[in-house]
């Protein structure tokens, strides 16, 4: 018999824009690699997050006081054993929808595109479906295409968020602020991620879409900057 991963609905807030770029800011700077001199932040953004709304404030807040029971190393070593060791975990976007396969490559030029549409150029050391970093996007950016990036992605996300509840890792409450900050989950998209749940990104692609909702991007021109600083 197959285990299926319990799945807990999320209700999306309807939140100022202010809010959403605070929250994707904070959600942005606490996924990524815990090394010293980012958990120095986490003062800053417990500080920030404390004007969100309640459910949003409190998940940010369950995430930092776990993490500040953890050691330095504690904590690193999580990040390590929960992101880079667990197929469901995975904090790369187009994963989901592509795999491990060849064909992952183009879902990631069409992040590439999405970014330089909007005038960004991605940073060379890190993917760009990599969810801090389109986090980061989304928080800094005027543009739509950073909002359709994520709703593209919406499936994974939520496969990313009922994994790490399943784990348990302090890092759901984060992934579960960025769910409380989307728009409301359509029932199309709630199916797609149950199936992920239950079966995990796919080992091959035939007859399957891997660029999830994503569309094709055409650069915008002259003023660009880098997504990550």
């Amino acid at each position: 018999m197959r285990l299926k991963l319990p799945t807990r609905k999320v209700t999306a807030l309807p939140l100022s824009a202010e809010d959403g770029r605070l929250a994707h800011m904070a959600a942005s700077i606490l996924l990524d690699y815990p090394t010293e001199e980012r958990r120095a932040r986490f003062a800053a953004v417990a500080a920030s997050v404390a004007s969100l709304p309640d459910p949003l404030r409190n998940a940010f807040e369950a995430f930092l006081t776990q993490a500040d029971a953890m050691t330095q190393q504690e904590l690193e070593i999580h990040f390590t054993a929960t992101f880079d060791l667990k197929r469901k975990c995975c904090p790369y976007l187009s994963y989901y929808a592509a795999g491990d396969t060849r064909r992952r490559g183009m879902a990631l030029v069409r992040f590439v595109e999405a970014y330089r549409a909007a005038g960004w150029e991605v940073a060379a050391e890190e993917l760009p479906d990599y969810l801090p970093m389109v986090l980061e996007f989304s928080a800094l950016s005027d543009s739509p295409i950073a909002q359709e990036l994520l709703a593209a992605h919406r499936d994974g996300i939520e496969v990313l968020r009922t994994a790490l509840e399943a784990v348990p890792s302090p890092y759901a409450h984060v992934v579960e602020a960025v769910s409380l900050s989307l728009p409301k989950i359509d029932e199309e998209t709630r199916q797609r991620y149950l199936n992920l749940v239950n079966e995990g990104p796919p080992t091959e692609t035939v007859g399957m879409t891997f660029l999830g909702n994503l569309k094709p991007f055409s650069p915008s021109g002259a003023n660009s900057e880098d997504v990550r600083v």
